[in-house]
């Protein structure tokens, strides 16, 4: 008896075949799309961290750079003003630092003054 095939709608077999084909490839795309956006916020969160220690960092070095300048203040007799263009640049510096945040309004202040021999 030869084999003989069916035309038409696919049998109980086929259907749950199919289903299952469907329902596979929809949980790997899901799973493959959740696993990417896990990936990313990962990296996202890394990327925060590494900023965060660098602005740690700066402000501890510029803590450091503070305390050294203080230090060295006291220790030595008030020098006269620099020279204008060092001044100047001097002064544009203290002025980045302040508006990086770096230095607080007080620490600005403080060393403006000590800059200007004041």
């Amino acid at each position: 008896m030869p084999f003989v095939r069916r035309v038409g709608r696919p049998g109980l077999i086929g259907l749950a075949a199919r289903t299952a084909v469907v329902a596979g490839t929809a949980t790997a795309v899901s799973g493959g799309m959740a696993a990417s956006r896990q990936r990313r916020a990962e990296e996202q969160q890394q990327q925060q961290e590494f900023q965060a220690q660098q602005q740690q960092q700066q402000v501890q070095a510029a803590a450091q750079q503070a305390v050294a300048d203080q230090q060295a203040a006291q220790a030595a007799p008030a020098a006269p003003a620099a020279a204008g263009g060092d001044l100047t640049s001097e002064l544009q510096r203290l002025a980045t630092l302040h508006q990086q945040g770096v230095l607080t309004d007080e620490e600005f202040a403080a060393a403006k003054q000590k800059l200007l021999g004041l």
